[in-house]
């Protein structure tokens, strides 16, 4: 479509591509339903009494969310919705077929759609209140110290909860919630709207070493704070896992912000020095550092990784089938191990398609920050899509051994609620964002020869 500003002149106007993401909508709809109901025949020979109810409120919530994005943001990246929504599927279809073994019969499944529908609402909240990101600017020490309060809210007493080794939960009443996956989200949007007030002065080259650009030493406030905040999460919460997803994204932060290498290369230094100091002086890292190197030597010690380890070799290239597996001997399989159950019943080759999902999620965040001109929109996508993918990075790697268990969310497939919403709070970001990147640029509708001749007007 083109529309004329002048005699001859046409402006190119962006498809919206909706129509696109309906139908990729639809076909994630289709394997995700399509493999709960496999969960169900497989497991139990016949289709169970919740597979409709389930059915429905998967749908209604699509079409709730692909109405809300039609309506208000039109031009926003037509692949973003769809991946979620298939990795959604998918978790759920296993958190289902690991409640169907368990004794008595769980409802994981159940609470699982539950957090769905209130992030899913949450999405249309941001998609229809908020449309524009660039208002959240405004607030950048607000929103920082909000997002550091939550971090380490579970440190208060009272309220604090030590769970799995690790103390990184709130506990209300029945209810518990993680406050780190809160403090993600407003945390980049603190770093993006600091870095663009301040990358001209971290830009400034101190001493050259080895071809590298290092920054001043009287620009290295920022990231001895973050870092030090790090380590805080690292020795008193015991939580290796927000330790590193924090320090990264500031770190890839203030990388693109300043394009200077020196950051990162400064970065790698003071996280080796931190998990090297980790490692000397709390046991809770070396046991993760065992389980990572040697997790044989201990089968009491590391049972969980051994199983994993165990699962997946037994699932191969193919895997056993929806259903037909054991994730269940794993312990917990619904969430920080829910990929090693892929990779039992759907095979590496399964686990690998969901890893590819996964990363054009990550490409088109990516993709929006480099199409995005003004810097603050531009950080924002950049800071969200790379916590994302060091989030899908760091726990993976710790479940197939690449790395050591960091205790992270697999995102959108793990069981719980904060995650679950957070994450969709950053979908909801990214499509707003994705929108003012792509919608096309106010233009003139009519030319108007008269207004070409110049007349002039007697003024009292």
């Amino acid at each position: 479509m083109s529309v004329g500003t002048t005699p001859g002149a046409t402006a190119v106007v962006p498809r919206r591509r909706r129509g696109i993401e309906l139908a990729l909508l639809a076909f994630a709809l289709v394997l995700g339903l399509g493999a709960y109901a496999q969960v169900d025949l497989n497991v139990t020979g016949a289709l169970g009494p919740d597979f409709v109810p389930v059915g429905v409120g998967c749908v209604v919530g699509v079409l709730v969310a692909h109405l809300a994005v039609r309506w208000r943001l039109p031009y926003a990246d037509p692949l973003l919705l769809p991946c979620v929504v298939v990795l959604n599927g998918l978790g759920l279809a296993m958190i289902h077929r690991i409640d169907l073994i368990s004794d008595p019969v769980a409802h994981g499944a159940r609470q699982q759609l539950i957090w769905t529908g209130l992030g899913v609402a949450i999405f249309v909240g941001v998609a229809v209140l908020l449309r524009d990101h660039r208002p959240l600017q405004r607030y950048t020490y607000t929103i920082g110290l909000v997002g550091v309060v939550l971090l380490l809210l579970p440190l208060a007493p009272g309220i604090g909860t030590t769970k799995f080794g690790a103390r990184i939960w709130i506990q209300l009443g029945p209810y518990s919630f993680q406050p780190a996956e809160a403090a993600k989200v407003l945390l980049a949007v603190a770093f993006a709207s600091y870095l663009v007030e301040k990358r001209d002065v971290l830009a400034l080259a101190g001493y050259r070493v080895l071809g590298i650009d290092l920054p001043r030493a009287r620009d290295l406030g920022p990231i001895v704070l973050v870092w030090l905040l790090s380590l805080a999460i690292l020795v008193l919460q015991r939580d290796l896992g927000t330790s590193l997803l924090f320090f990264g994204l500031f770190v890839m932060m203030l990388y693109v912000a300043t394009e200077r290498a020196g950051w990162p290369v400064l970065g790698v230094l003071l996280f080796a020095a931190g998990a090297y100091f980790g490692y000397l002086n709390f046991g809770h890292v070396r046991v993760r550092v065992g389980a990572w190197l040697h997790p044989f030597s201990d089968f009491d010690a590391y049972y969980q990784v051994i199983s994993a380890q165990f699962g997946l070799a037994y699932g191969g290239l193919l895997g056993t089938g929806l259903g037909l597996g054991r994730p269940g001997l794993t312990p917990l399989a619904r969430s920080d191990f829910i990929a090693a159950a892929i990779g039992e019943e759907l095979g590496m080759a399964g686990l690998m398609a969901v890893i590819m999902v996964y990363g054009l999620f990550v490409a088109r965040g990516l993709r929006t920050a480099l199409q995005c001109r003004e810097p603050f929109g531009k950080l924002l996508s950049a800071g969200l899509a790379f916590a994302f993918a060091l989030q899908v990075f760091a726990i993976l790697g710790g479940v197939t051994r690449l790395l050591p268990l960091t205790g992270l969310t697999t995102p959108f497939m793990s069981q719980g609620g904060s995650s679950m919403i957070c994450n969709w709070i950053i979908v909801g970001l990214l499509m707003v964002i994705s929108h003012h990147v792509r919608r096309p640029v106010p233009t003139a509708t009519e030319y108007r020869p008269d207004l070409d001749t110049t007349q002039v007007v007697r003024v009292a």
